[in-house]
């Protein structure tokens, strides 16, 4: 299946993680688009980890979408700290809300699993995610230590390299 108009969105069915035959589906997808590559094992480290927090959007048997995460406590802090490490939306689906329910669907799962914040790491040049993540984006003040935050999204910026001449 290839192409989404507003009538193939109902199509799209969010899964979670099942077992190894998805790895090809979810390292296509995310390497199309990536800024840098990554090996299996990046993939295996988070899959394998927080598997509860890897899901799918899919349209038959075409993976269009994607988001995997982790959730450990934070030491400086003790908080436990989601992180969204890889979302990936295919070109062809893009504006259909996949990606914001991929996102959604995995803080839910993380706050289920006893999160008090979720970050992540987005490129300033990256517009699209900028905005998905910013539409998302709750921060706490630092004033308010008894409330949760449930989602605190850090983005930063891509260090310039200086080369020494």
């Amino acid at each position: 299946v290839r192409g989404c108009g507003l009538a193939m969105c109902d199509k799209v069915e969010y899964v979670p993680w099942s077992d190894e035959s998805q790895m090809p589906l979810v390292m296509g997808l995310i390497e199309k688009d990536l800024s840098e590559p990554y090996s299996i094992f990046t993939y295996r480290y988070f899959i394998n980890n927080w598997p509860k927090l890897c899901f799918l959007a899919m349209v038959g048997e075409q993976c269009v979408g994607c988001v995997v995460n982790k959730l450990e406590v934070h030491a400086p802090t003790g908080a436990m700290r989601g992180y969204i490490a890889m979302l990936a939306v295919d070109k062809e689906f893009r504006k259909l809300r996949i990606g914001r329910t991929l996102v959604e669907t995995a803080i839910n799962q993380m706050i289920a699993d006893g999160a008090d914040e979720v970050v992540l790491e987005a490129e300033e040049t990256n517009k699209a995610a900028l905005g998905l993540y910013l539409s998302l984006i709750h921060i706490s003040e630092p004033t308010r230590l008894l409330s949760i935050s449930y989602a605190v999204f850090c983005l930063k910026k891509k260090k310039k390299m200086h080369t020494n001449t």
